[in-house]
């Protein structure tokens, strides 16, 4: 007796293209054996060094799986942020209004929101602080910021490659870049207006110094820290040298290099006050300076508030690069 479903057409052709594609697979594998799925070998090595990559480029699926996240869940940081700056707040007025510290030295939330406004604006015919917007000193600190984080980036990473792959470079210049580190700004700031006066050059020079040993360190420290697999990967597939750093080692230390870049940042952020002690308007920390000297506590805290912002948003806009830049770094 012969089988009905055998003599089924449907069931033949399935049959059939099971078989075929078996025989695809077969053949695929002994391809890659004998060098004829190189291409597709070194596809999966390329997937096996850098999650996510293809041929065509980088892929990264950032849209969350499962169970749809809740509204606290999702903009749960923002909310807790958001929460602490109202109870520190709440706290400031309690204790203003206990009068603890007399309100010269303690001002309270409005003293400062007005200061706020004053060096905003035009007040009682005065423009500003020291006649210029509070706009214009913010924008003067971080052009400096700016200025001494790029430079240090530009000369750090570099430096950073080459101590992370050469030992003798490493311990010429290592013990170096631990000695700038170690010092604190205002310990070398003097010699520097020595050196190149009080104009703008001091206070750039200092910025380049506090934010290029986190640049160095943590590009070295990736360096070395490569997976020597992928590596081994790459040159077992016939990768050449310039496919080995392209494909294996700049994708694996780009995700420290970007957080070394963020550390440098928040570095150049604290030392930007004192940099800017000595001639340093226009500039934040020079109006904070300044307000220091004739007891001005609310423009001081304003000031210090504002800076701290700043360095928030910036830190934030480094984030964001990290996120398009380095889109595998969370999965290697």
């Amino acid at each position: 007796m012969t089988d009905p479903q055998r003599d089924d057409p449907q069931v033949v052709a399935r049959d059939r293209e099971r078989e075929r594609q078996r025989q695809r697979d077969r053949e695929e594998m002994h391809g890659r054996h004998t060098g004829a799925g190189k291409v597709d070998a070194w596809s999966a090595a390329q997937e096996m060094v850098v999650p996510g990559a293809t041929p065509g480029g980088f892929h990264h699926d950032m849209q969350p799986r499962g169970q749809k996240e809740s509204f606290f869940q999702r903009y749960r940081g923002l909310i807790l942020g958001f929460t602490f700056a109202l109870g520190a707040l709440a706290v400031w007025q309690i204790v203003y209004w206990l009068a603890f510290w007399p309100p010269v030295f303690v001002p309270s939330p409005h003293d400062v929101w007005d200061a706020f406004i004053r060096t905003s604006t035009v007040h009682d015919g005065v423009k500003g602080w020291s006649d210029r917007y509070l706009y214009e000193h913010l924008w003067a600190s971080m052009r400096r910021i700016l200025i001494g984080s790029f430079v240090a980036v530009v000369v750090g990473v570099p430096l950073g490659l080459l101590l992370g792959t050469s030992r003798w470079a490493r311990g010429l210049f290592e013990p170096g870049v631990t000695f700038i580190r170690a010092l604190p700004p205002l310990a070398y700031f003097s010699l520097l207006v020595i050196w190149f006066g009080i104009d703008e050059t001091p206070k750039v020079i200092l910025l380049v110094l506090a934010a290029l040993p986190p640049v160095v360190l943590a590009t070295s420290d990736a360096v070395r820290n490569v997976s020597q697999d992928r590596l081994i990967a790459l040159r077992t597939l016939g990768a050449s040298p310039y496919q080995v750093v392209g494909y294996g080692v700049f994708p694996s230390v780009l995700p420290e290099i970007m957080t070394g870049i963020r550390v440098a940042v928040l570095f150049a952020f604290t030392t930007v006050v004192a940099a800017e002690t000595i001639n340093g308007m226009p500039g934040i920390g020079g109006m904070v300076r300044d307000a220091q000297r004739f007891n001005q506590a609310d423009v001081v805290i304003m000031g210090i508030i504002v800076i701290g912002i700043a360095g928030i948003v910036l830190d934030l806009i480094v984030q964001l690069l990290d996120r398009v830049l380095v889109p595998w770094g969370a999965e290697l």
